[in-house]
């Protein structure tokens, strides 16, 4: 019997990548499959989906300027090019069933599957739904979304896809191999700090700040700030009378590692972040992007609301506001353990596998 053929679109963030690598992996486990990804050279996606074991091909990207600029103007011939290119790749590897994470390289993709009559599957992670995904919305009844109260046709509320070695973390079991990685202390508490991929400036401003406060305080931090926001004044350090040590790093590819060694973490709120650090039981504290459509803000709002989370708007963050927020939260213990109770009861952690088996579905209808 010959393998089912899927092609993924998915990148420019970890956000887009994350749940297709999950997908892609659960894929395999239910089926033979021939997986093809597609992504654009600038992404993310042409660093991790390879070193995840997975074919990715490239076709241009087409960003779609939120102004009313020149660049508005080249949009359309640059589009049709790239779904040509995307087209190309459908009918070279006889696609069953394209699916798409949303971003600018999924558009593409998108509209070569409808040119081509190739089912088409869709995944959305924010709550706020992207463009990409709202246009080809309209042409698929096979929609998935990440939280329960997405506006999308056709949306049905599977969760977010997430690898398994993050829906079956057991932080506490996993907790002293992680900090001796990090070369953190094997006691006291911890604060991962991480602003995604790239980094977040505000949150490595009152941070960086902060340090020497949260180390005189006994508490660690762990300190993701993005590669190119090393430097030589963020170097590891350890509090000669608490022993907390700051660690700073510029990105780490396996984050089940990081959640494993927090007790607490301070980060945006990227449906990646939200979900996989709700899956865990991570408490955060969300400082969401203050930037786009308010996505961020949305995604957290469901464990704000149940006291599962925190929320600090962009412009209130500040040293003395970050520490006040953290060492309030980890002098609490009771409250970080209900905190972290209602998270794990709130997020479905089989996402990756439904979504898989939706795939295979539609792929088998078509042949």
């Amino acid at each position: 019997m010959s393998p089912v053929r899927v092609v993924l679109a998915g990148g420019g963030t970890a956000g887009h990548t994350s749940p297709l690598i999950a997908t892609a992996q659960q894929l395999r486990a239910q089926a033979d499959v021939e997986i093809t990804c597609v992504g654009t050279p600038k992404g993310l996606e042409s660093r991790v989906i390879p070193a995840a074991g997975l074919r990715l091909e490239l076709i241009p990207p087409v960003p779609l300027p939120r102004r009313l600029t020149t660049e508005l103007f080249a949009v359309p011939s640059r589009l049709l090019g790239a779904v040509r290119e995307a087209g190309a790749i459908l009918r070279n590897h006889d696609a069953q069933v394209a699916v798409g994470f949303g971003g600018y390289v999924s558009l593409p993709v998108y509209l070569a599957a409808r040119r081509a009559k190739v089912p088409l599957v869709l995944h959305e992670g924010n709550a706020v739904p992207g463009l990409a995904n709202r246009i080809a919305a309209r042409f698929t009844s096979h929609v998935a979304t990440t939280f329960a109260d997405t506006k999308l046709p056709h949306a049905v509320h599977l969760g977010l896809p997430v690898r398994a070695g993050i829906a079956t973390l057991d932080r506490a079991a996993r907790r002293p191999a992680a900090r001796a990685a990090f070369g953190l202390p094997a006691e006291g508490r911890v604060l991962l700090v991480s602003g995604g991929s790239q980094g977040a400036r505000s949150l490595n401003q009152a941070t960086l700040a902060a340090t020497d406060r949260l180390l005189a305080a006994g508490i660690s931090v762990l300190h993701v700030l993005g590669p190119a926001n090393l430097t030589e004044e963020t170097v590891p350090r350890t509090d000669p009378a608490s022993g907390a040590a700051y660690v700073p790093v510029g990105y780490v590819d396996e984050m089940g590692d990081a959640y494993a060694a927090a007790d607490l973490m301070l980060g945006r709120a990227g449906a990646g972040t939200v979900m996989e650090t709700a899956m865990t039981g991570l408490p955060v504290i969300f400082v969401p992007l203050p930037h786009g459509n308010g996505e961020q803000a949305r995604n957290a709002t469901f464990l704000v609301e149940a006291d599962a989370a925190l929320l600090v708007a962009d412009a209130e963050l500040n040293p003395d506001r970050l520490l006040a927020d953290v060492t309030g939260l980890l002098g609490d213990p009771e409250r970080l353990a209900r905190m972290s109770a209602t998270c794990r009861e709130l997020v479905p952690a089989d996402a990756s596998a439904a979504l898989a088996r939706l795939v295979l579905e539609v792929a088998q209808q078509r042949g």
